[in-house]
């Protein structure tokens, strides 16, 4: 079952209310929520209220999209972000792994990442949720193969996987990936980017080539899943609200 959502950061000039009446107005299901704009690290009033907002509207809470950037930021900040995620009610954080790239980490680098994810780990499973890593150039899911080793490394039941694409993506290629990571693959951002990456945004549409065969792989299971609209064309909502009506469409079509 796959639930069509929104990453808040696609909308980071809106405030709370704005982005769940986007969600709602775009007949999308669940919103995960960024820690630097939306709902930030510390500020468990405001995920309080957040979580009140979705309640009301009947949106469902995804991860809680920390910047905790493994091995790199202090680790006592990941108690805040903890907390926060708590008070928000959500099933996930959602960190990075370092700051380097998989081919450049050296074994420190890559000890110090690994540790830290097993430490956010621990933390999240104690407050009743899952941890999951940004899969993200500049880090140590910047590559399928790196990405695999690295949950093995850090060998622990609540790290689960999340997936995006990269710029002008190879449809076959993101399926392979996509394979790889389930059954555990909780989460994915939906975007289609050209070559030149962030700045040359494509509407879902244009990429359905790439989109129904992700979709298709991971409906087949049948286990429940958000793809999570993001990097929408001029950050503008009528461009969220074609995007949605096909993310939609697309997952009636597999899902069915």
């Amino acid at each position: 079952m796959i639930i069509p959502g929104l990453a808040s950061v696609t909308f980071r000039q809106l405030d709370p209310a704005q982005v769940v009446s986007v969600a709602v107005d775009c007949g999308l299901e669940v919103v995960e929520w960024g820690g630097d704009v939306h709902v930030p690290v510390g500020a468990t009033g405001t995920a309080r209220t957040v979580a009140a907002l979705c309640a009301d509207h009947g949106i469902g809470i995804g991860s809680y999209g920390s910047y905790h950037k493994a091995g790199r930021t202090p680790k006592s900040e990941f108690d805040e972000v903890v907390r926060t995620a708590v008070a928000l009610g959500a099933p996930r954080v959602r960190v990075w792994a370092g700051v380097v790239g998989s081919a450049e980490a050296d074994v420190d680098e890559r000890a110090r990442v690994v540790a830290d994810l097993r430490r956010c780990a621990d933390a999240c499973e104690a407050a009743g949720m899952r941890l999951t890593v940004e899969h993200h150039v500049q880090s140590l899911t910047d590559d399928i193969d790196s990405t695999l080793r690295l949950r093995e490394e850090v060998g622990h039941d609540a790290l689960v996987p999340h997936w995006q694409p990269r710029e002008l993506p190879v449809a076959a290629g993101c399926v392979r990936e996509v394979r790889a990571l389930l059954p555990d693959l909780t989460s994915v951002h939906a975007f289609s980017w050209g070559a030149d990456g962030f700045t040359e945004r494509l509407a879902l549409a244009d990429r359905l080539d790439l989109w129904d065969a992700v979709l298709r792989e991971l409906a087949a299971d049948g286990e429940r899943r958000e793809v999570l609209l993001e990097f929408v064309p001029g950050d503008s909502v009528e461009a969220c609200r074609r995007d949605a009506a096909v993310l939609r469409e697309r997952i009636a079509a597999v899902d069915n």
